[in-house]
């Protein structure tokens, strides 16, 4: 049997000072994204070279229940209004995995 998933790599470079908060904020989100119907896995790293650098590791049923997450309140509220003006740069990448289950 084989199952598909869709996995998100996203980069956060933080603005000058914002680390501590956007790491308080991103546990927050994560907490609230695990709860979701479709979240598989939500997981974010920060870099010990270059602390302002968060690696954040998502996984979905599928497409679909990653923009479902991108419409949540939580998403809106943390993620949207409060951690991006924090940041100095993001990048996300999206990939669908096929394993065999």
């Amino acid at each position: 049997m084989t199952r598909t998933f869709f996995q998100v790599i996203a980069h956060y470079q933080t603005l000058p000072g914002q680390e501590e908060a956007v790491a308080g904020l991103l546990g927050s989100l994560a907490a609230a994204s695990r709860k979701e119907p479709a979240n598989l896995s939500y997981e974010f790293f920060q870099s010990l070279e270059d602390p302002c650098h968060f690696v954040i590791l998502e996984q979905y049923t599928d497409a679909a229940g990653f923009a479902a997450h991108r419409e949540t309140s939580h998403f809106q509220e943390i993620g949207a209004a409060q951690i991006i003006p924090k940041l100095a740069d993001r990048r996300i990448q999206s990939f669908e995995d096929t394993a065999n289950a």
